[in-house]
């Protein structure tokens, strides 16, 4: 009874949006399919320059080029196997950033010692240029498959980190005297008080994240890389393959933004609360 009640509770005072996105709110189907047309018509656009000579086709490949070289790579297998491994590196390297920012935003979040003691640092770490790290990386962790993870997950755990801390120190403080007047024990206070409360920044965190991820793979798999889309391209570059090149930035492009569109749609799930909320408003 206590955790339900602590959950209504939680739900009722968390602060809300007005926009359709926020509120996590359906977006329509039109709507995700309107998120495509910019790009398609930048792709037109592109064609038509190439195809009328005002673009050489011996610098930058066509929009046809890259889909037939794309076709290509499918069909002999090297883009499939390249993207099987950039995939695994991110997924890898954003699930290490998850955890740690997670369990270094509570730290610091639910104590000032633990503040003291874990912010100083990651604030230092967050302003230092990852080109600069890499040499050390190499040097630690040698040149398989760790540093090439662990530069992903350095790059992904400050937003992780920076949001989740924002959303506990904006949790309301009558909801923890609640929860301590109902004797729930510390465990429960986090588990049914603090994620939930400070789960929409803890989300907008991810967002940034899964972004970050995929520029922090660009950096890594041109180092020393023997597999991966990075790899892919930096072979290509050797041969003055710009459709190949090409073919790699899209596959980059496309993974960011279906990531991106996955965490959304995690959020309007997890946050359908906020709906139910948002649309009583306005009927009051």
């Amino acid at each position: 009874m206590s955790e339900t009640f602590i959950r209504a509770a939680v739900h009722a005072v968390s602060p809300s949006s007005t926009s359709r996105s926020a509120v996590g709110l359906p977006f329509p189907r039109w709507q995700i399919l309107s998120r495509y047309v910019s790009p398609v018509l930048l792709m037109i656009l592109w064609q038509i320059a190439c195809s009328t000579g005002l673009l050489s086709t011996r610098l930058i490949a066509s929009p046809a080029q890259i889909v037939v070289t794309s076709w290509s790579l499918i069909n002999d297998g090297t883009l499939l196997s390249n993207l099987g491994v950039s995939l695994l590196r991110a997924a890898l390297g954003l699930l290490i950033a998850i955890v740690a920012g997670i369990s270094l935003a509570l730290v610091a979040g639910l104590s000032r010692i633990g503040e003291d003691i874990v912010d100083a640092p990651l604030q230092i770490m967050r302003t230092l240029p990852v080109l600069a790290l890499v040499p050390l990386f190499i040097l630690w962790f040698g040149i398989g498959e760790a540093p090439k993870i662990l530069l992903v997950a350095l790059g992904s755990i400050f937003p992780i980190y920076l949001n989740l801390l924002k959303g506990i120190r904006s949790i309301d403080p009558k909801l923890l005297e609640m929860a301590q007047t109902l004797g729930l024990s510390r465990r429960q206070i986090i588990q049914d008080v603090i994620l939930p409360g400070a789960l929409p920044d803890l989300l907008v965190g991810l967002r940034f994240a899964v972004g970050i991820s995929w520029l922090m793979l660009v950096v890594a798999e041109q180092i020393n890389a023997e597999s991966g889309i990075g790899h892919m391209m930096m072979d290509a570059e050797d041969f003055l393959r710009t459709d190949i090149i090409l073919v790699g930035l899209f596959v980059y492009g496309l993974l960011g933004l279906v990531s991106d569109q996955l965490v959304r749609t995690l959020e309007h799930h997890l946050l359908a609360w906020r709906c139910v909320r948002h649309s009583r408003g306005l009927t009051t």
